[in-house]
């Protein structure tokens, strides 16, 4: 099931996408965070709605989290990226946040910063926390997931290298795009087997497969889970293949006016125009 939230008269509406149509769902299955939350029983309702569609092409789509709880990134985590920036291979998980007030709908503009000039793209596989919890095993892992989302960790590169802490780099308004929907968990019985690609104005800049992490998803969620509570709606960014402004030689950066689309097999993609702040 492919599940979006979408703008109808001013208000955030949940849809279930069939093909090029979205199935609107009553109001009275709440927001996306009360499917999340609700488990089966909600997503059976969800399932079963029938209605008059819409065509896609003519709503607006939100983030499919428009608040998320926790936005939570990992950071070198294709080898063909950690070669390209020249640091060593971890041996550890290295991750960062992302503020929740980054994030931006799948086609919406994504903002050039008044205060940086190396706003940069990374394609990535984003996971959408389930059920949640603390300790959770790398067995467990798998039933901790309600879906997955195509995202872009836009990263202001003069903002991150500026200090060891990734954060201020990481956070500005609109640079956590993703979407287009949340394909829950059931529809993409293995996420490590997903080709992943990012495009700039056309041009293919990254080019791999979910096969490639160096620490898998499984991985990530133990490990996070034993420092902090995953809870329902949480997003985590699982890593970004080689490809990127910074790794190129001259590095590239985003200027206003071009279009970044992030592409995932099973998932669909998302597009956005970069504009001046």
């Amino acid at each position: 099931m492919k599940l979006i939230t979408f703008a109808a008269a001013g208000q955030a509406r949940l849809g279930r996408v069939e093909g090029n149509e979205i199935i609107p769902l009553p109001p009275s299955l709440g927001s996306m965070i009360d499917v999340i939350i609700g488990g089966p029983k909600l997503r059976a309702q969800a399932a079963a709605t029938v209605g008059r569609p819409l065509l896609l092409s003519n709503v607006h789509l939100l983030p499919p989290l428009p608040r998320p709880g926790k936005i939570l990134a990992i950071g070198m985590n294709y080898a063909d990226h950690v070669r390209e920036t020249g640091a060593p291979m971890p041996t550890r998980q290295i991750w960062f946040c992302k503020q929740p007030t980054a994030a931006n709908g799948p086609f919406d503009p994504i903002l050039l910063p008044k205060a940086s000039t190396q706003v940069d793209y990374e394609a990535e596989l984003v996971v959408v926390i389930g059920r949640g919890g603390r300790h959770i095993s790398r067995a467990e892992a798998p039933g901790a997931v309600f879906g997955y989302c195509v995202g872009n960790d836009v990263s202001a590169r003069d903002w991150q290298m500026a200090t060891s802490q990734w954060m201020l780099g990481k956070s500005f308004d609109t640079h956590a795009p993703f979407g287009p929907w949340i394909t829950t968990a059931d529809e993409v019985p293995n996420p490590h087997t997903l080709a992943i690609r990012a495009f700039v104005n056309g041009d293919k800049r990254q080019e791999s497969n979910t096969a490639n992490l160096v620490f898998d998803i499984w991985d990530q969620i133990a490990h996070v889970s034993e420092v902090m509570t995953l809870e329902p709606g949480d997003l985590i960014f699982t890593g970004t293949p080689g490809g990127v402004g910074l790794g190129m030689n001259p590095q590239v950066y985003l200027k206003d006016g071009d279009v970044v689309r992030v592409e995932i097999d099973k998932l669909g993609a998302i597009e956005a125009v970069c504009r001046g702040e």
